[in-house]
């Protein structure tokens, strides 16, 4: 089959065309023919080295994708042969075939192509898992997503807004802040032009938001807890703002504040098969009302994944990148 793999650590050309052995389902799992591919910031760092494949996962970035069920148990999912699906999947999603455990499959909803299915595992199974999981977001309850715009942004943004929950984003641009308002958001902050710690507090009447989604880390954390409300909780999901940070002690004693945080990849099958009795349970009928739509950015054919990574990497998106699989 043909696949891209990364050839050693480094930039966006490091990912290269190749051939490998079309791979062959093991009990409980499924052989997916891949026609479309979600590109992912764990795929980035996964190719400059600083983020390892699980044990026994593939060595090919790609956590997920869409297509068709080829092979396997399918019903062990609750699927059969020929079912389109999307997956999560612990890598080798930048290629022809991958398989998968059954149970990480979700029906790709009615009318949606396999470039929207792909766009929609990673993203859902993550801000389930910690917004509403970890976070514990609540009915009444309000959440902040940093990095509005992101795949993980956008996805977070929406599920919350249509369960009813009130939403503030934070962007790099004004564009992009419009795009959040558009999917759901109350108010978002464009970070270069406005401290968003403070805005929050204003919109807030000075109470904080009870749930924060954040992606940056670093020097984000003290204005985060500054904004955060009595009793609540801080997700860390990602440290593109660096891994280090001064966090004010005394205000989580006093304010009785939860700092967590969680990466999915390593987790078990179990785990992640729950996340997708949850999605499928309270999602996927939200999707099918209409209420989640996709917000795809761009698309690349598979060879040109490396183009799709420079996207990744300037932050210029809005939504997600996909890779289409031809043939």
């Amino acid at each position: 089959m043909r696949a891209i793999e990364i050839s050693r650590p480094g930039p966006p050309e490091v990912l290269q065309a190749c051939s490998r052995p079309q791979p062959t389902p093991g009990s409980g799992e499924v052989l997916i023919r891949v026609r479309a591919a979600g590109v992912n910031r764990p795929d980035v760092l996964q190719r400059l080295g600083q983020y390892r494949a699980p044990p026994g996962a593939s060595d090919l970035p790609g956590l997920e994708v869409a297509g068709e069920i080829v092979d396997g148990d399918a019903q062990a999912g609750g699927f059969t042969v020929g079912d389109r699906v999307c997956a999560l999947t612990p890598g080798g999603g930048y290629a022809e075939y991958v398989c998968v455990p059954a149970v990480h499959c979700l029906p790709i909803p009615h009318g949606w192509s396999d470039v929207e299915g792909a766009s929609l595992p990673e993203t859902c199974f993550t801000v389930w898992s910690n917004v509403f999981e970890r976070g514990r977001l609540a009915p009444g309850e309000s959440l902040l997503v940093q990095g509005g715009s992101s795949g993980i942004g956008v996805t977070a943004i929406q599920i919350a807004s249509a369960l009813g929950h009130r939403v503030f984003a934070t962007a790099g641009s004004d564009d992009k802040c419009r795009a959040c308002e558009q999917l759901g958001a109350e108010r978002a902050i464009n970070y270069r032009e406005a401290d968003f710690s403070t805005e929050v507090r204003s919109l807030t009447d000075g109470r904080g938001v009870d749930v924060i989604l954040d992606m940056v880390g670093g020097d984000y954390l003290p204005r985060e807890i500054a904004c955060l409300a009595d009793d609540g909780r801080l997700v860390i999901i990602g440290l593109l703002g660096g891994a280090q940070a001064q966090v004010p002690l005394a205000q989580i004693l006093l304010r009785r504040l939860t700092l967590t945080g969680s990466t999915l990849r390593p987790r078990s099958i179990e785990y992640k098969a729950n996340l997708a009795q949850a999605l499928r349970t309270r999602v996927w009928p939200l999707i099918e009302a209409g209420m989640i739509r996709p917000i795809i950015h761009a698309s690349f054919p598979l060879e040109q994944a490396s183009e799709a990574h420079r996207l990744m990497e300037s932050s210029t998106h809005t939504g997600k990148i996909v890779l289409t699989v031809q043939g």
